[in-house]
């Protein structure tokens, strides 16, 4: 049977070559940051940064918070690309418009995804401020990227989700967080598709069937990364208690504060991350 090759295959392509012609350097690892979190595209050394508005076929994100912009460069001596901000299903994108840049990156030859969010904390031992390394994902969004013909050109028709974020890279996580004193969480993420926030009631649905922490994102990106066969790092800033866990009304200003507050630890995380990992690529 001849192998499918649609129109996404081929603008992911067109993508990837006009991102390759931009830098000099191929990047070796993948960022996509979330809501509050874009402070270390604003790190990176030798940086080069393009609008999404600027890449062909890229989708632009409108949410306050996202930069909307790619920016490559190098972090602890790393090539990276990093994505400040991204685009959700809640915004009217489709599932294959939301994962296009993970396509893109495959096809750069990045094979290393670590993926970042702003997630309301479920798990009763959560409070916000608190990093999680996410162990694993429940997709709640009614909705699969991989829905209709099989993208042969990135990955197979049934792709194995048994290690969705790689374990070893969770144990780098973990190392590197005992190394530099920083406390963190590990759980499960459970994806929503919003854009409203999720009632006491869903909340305590999410809690019953295992999730510790819920968002907006992260679940579509890391079901196409894994189709390509990435390997994906996540951590979830926990910026709210879910709803009916505390008497506060939820509001994203809240999710961009507490996101300020713990930048500095975060970004430690994520930098530790990448200089370990760095050595192993």
């Amino acid at each position: 049977m001849a192998k499918h090759t649609s129109d996404l295959a081929e603008r992911a392509q067109a993508s990837a070559d006009f991102l390759k012609s931009r830098v000099s350097e191929s990047p070796r690892i993948a960022m996509i940051l979330g809501s509050g979190l874009g402070a270390i595209g604003d790190q990176l050394d030798e940086a080069t940064a393009i609008d999404y508005a600027d890449i062909p076929h890229f989708p632009v994100s409108g949410v306050e918070g996202h930069k909307g912009r790619l920016v490559f460069g190098k972090l602890e001596g790393v090539p990276v690309v990093v994505m400040q901000g991204r685009s959700h299903f809640y915004e009217g994108w489709t599932m294959q418009e939301v994962t296009f840049p993970v396509r893109a990156f495959h096809l750069m030859g990045i094979d290393h995804l670590v993926v970042t969010n702003s997630a309301g904390g479920i798990n009763a031992d959560y409070a916000p401020g608190d990093l999680m390394i996410i162990c694993d994902q429940v997709n709640f969004t009614g909705q699969n990227p991989l829905h209709g013909p099989n993208e042969d050109a990135f990955g197979p028709r049934f792709p194995d989700m048994s290690d969705p974020y790689a374990k070893e890279l969770r144990e780098l996580l973990h190392a590197v967080a005992s190394e530099e004193g920083i406390a963190v969480k590990e759980g499960v993420y459970a994806g929503v598709a919003g854009p409203s926030y999720e009632t006491p009631a869903e909340v305590r649905m999410l809690r019953t069937m295992g999730g510790d922490a819920v968002g907006m994102s992260t679940v579509p990106e890391v079901i196409v990364a894994n189709h390509c066969g990435m390997k994906v790092a996540g951590i979830s800033c926990i910026t709210n208690y879910a709803a009916g866990l505390s008497d506060t009304k939820l509001h994203h200003d809240e999710v961009k504060e507490t996101a300020d507050r713990v930048r500095e630890t975060f970004t430690g995380l994520v930098r530790g991350l990448v200089k370990v990992l760095g050595k192993t690529l």
